[in-house]
């Protein structure tokens, strides 16, 4: 089973690491045989599994239940869960939050946020539960940004950005994660963390991984697609067309040729 400490190492000796959304088992054990590196139990589950309109309905318990089932079926991916909005409002809540998903199998909490996130952090990773901070676009605060859309798009906010990220590595953040923001940016970001590994979406080739919407990358996103989706399922043919796109995605991860150029912001900064 891939560790904290290997995902440290994969960034150490520069190799991408691959990381997908995943709600099931039958899904998660098809990522297992794909050796997928990184599953994220996502609370995107409330758009892709629940049909609401955003994340935001997502409760503690869907996170769990969800995460109890990938991880009956994946033996191999470090496991990654998000603490839905408002779970983690106080530090109780964090706490008790936290709980819940690792108890049901996560190795990680991923948390939407900056500094003010700090002492949240801090406070998680004393009680060892390790943290992953999303920075860049967070959908549970799309009200407040206006939409989806990208991100740090002026060389003032990409330093705001840049010193949200050292403001929580500083609390104890093990893993970033970014999304919808410059790939330049994303480039900086991963340089200046030599033992953080930094997960992308949306934000250039040179974040030491990449994740996406498990449903997005095997075109089951019905309507307006990001730029920065990649349709995996579309390139194989065969019965076995969606093992063959998630290790189709892992290869092309690893070896840099996932994002490319046009599934990436080219913003000068």
């Amino acid at each position: 089973m891939i560790s904290l400490s290997d995902l440290r190492k994969f960034k150490t000796d520069g190799r991408k690491f691959s990381c997908l959304t995943c709600y099931d088992a039958s899904m998660a054990k098809a990522m297992e045989i794909a050796e997928v590196d990184t599953i994220l139990i996502g609370d995107s589950l409330g758009m892709a599994i629940q049909g609401r309109d955003s994340t935001l309905p997502v409760t503690v318990e869907d996170m769990a239940y969800h995460t109890a089932a990938v991880r009956r079926g994946n033996q191999h991916a470090f496991i990654m869960t998000d603490l839905p909005f408002m779970s983690y409002a106080t530090l109780n809540d964090a706490l008790s939050s936290s709980k819940t998903v690792m108890q049901a199998g996560a190795q990680m909490v991923k948390m939407e946020g900056g500094a003010w996130l700090n002492e949240t952090v801090t406070v998680l990773t004393r009680n060892g539960i390790p943290v992953c901070v999303h920075l860049g676009l967070t959908p549970q605060s799309v009200h407040v940004l206006g939409g989806y859309k990208l991100q740090a798009r002026t060389r003032e906010a990409a330093d705001r950005l840049i010193a949200d990220c050292k403001a929580v590595v500083e609390a104890g953040a093990a893993l970033l994660l970014l999304e919808c923001v410059p790939a330049q940016l994303g480039k900086e970001i991963s340089e200046l963390f030599p033992h953080v590994p930094v997960i992308g979406i949306g934000a250039g080739v040179d974040t030491d991984g990449q994740v996406l919407v498990v449903q997005d990358m095997l075109g089951l996103t019905f309507g307006r697609v990001a730029k920065f989706v990649r349709n995996f399922m579309k390139e194989q043919a065969g019965e076995t067309a969606i093992l063959d796109a998630f290790k189709a995605y892992h290869t092309a991860v690893l070896e840099g040729s996932f994002p490319a150029k046009e599934h990436t912001f080219q913003v000068e900064l």
